[in-house]
């Protein structure tokens, strides 16, 4: 299994992640929410093992445009993913599958790090 690093190309913290991949050697493979949408497949798996409350992005403006009715109606993890297959914008990014079938959300150097070097 390679990795796949899930995100935005035009997100700050996207773009720091693949360069860091990019500097370490690592090779991926990039799957763009923008072009092809969160994988449905995969979605219960991310919200599986990191939870849905750390794989939906409250931060973002995506979440900030929503109206009020949107945002009350997220109350679980079943509610969490019909909002991320519909918006894919409020996934918090990257998420990157590892090669060992584990999953991280967000860029964290020294996770990466440990991850890389394992």
């Amino acid at each position: 299994m390679s990795i796949t690093l899930y995100g935005i190309p035009n997100c700050d913290t996207v773009k720091r992640a693949r360069a860091w991949l990019a500097e370490q050697n690592v090779s991926y493979q990039f799957h763009d929410f923008k072009k092809a949408g969160v994988p449905p497949a995969r979605l219960p798996a991310w919200v599986a093992a990191a939870g849905w409350e750390r794989v939906l992005n409250r931060q973002g403006n995506t979440w900030r445009k929503l109206d009020e009715a949107q945002r009350a109606g997220v109350v679980d993890g079943a509610s969490a993913q019909q909002l991320m297959l519909a918006q894919p914008s409020v996934v918090k990014r990257p998420v990157v599958e590892w090669a060992d079938g584990s999953i991280t959300v967000g860029f964290d150097v020294a996770e990466f790090e440990r991850r890389v070097r394992a």
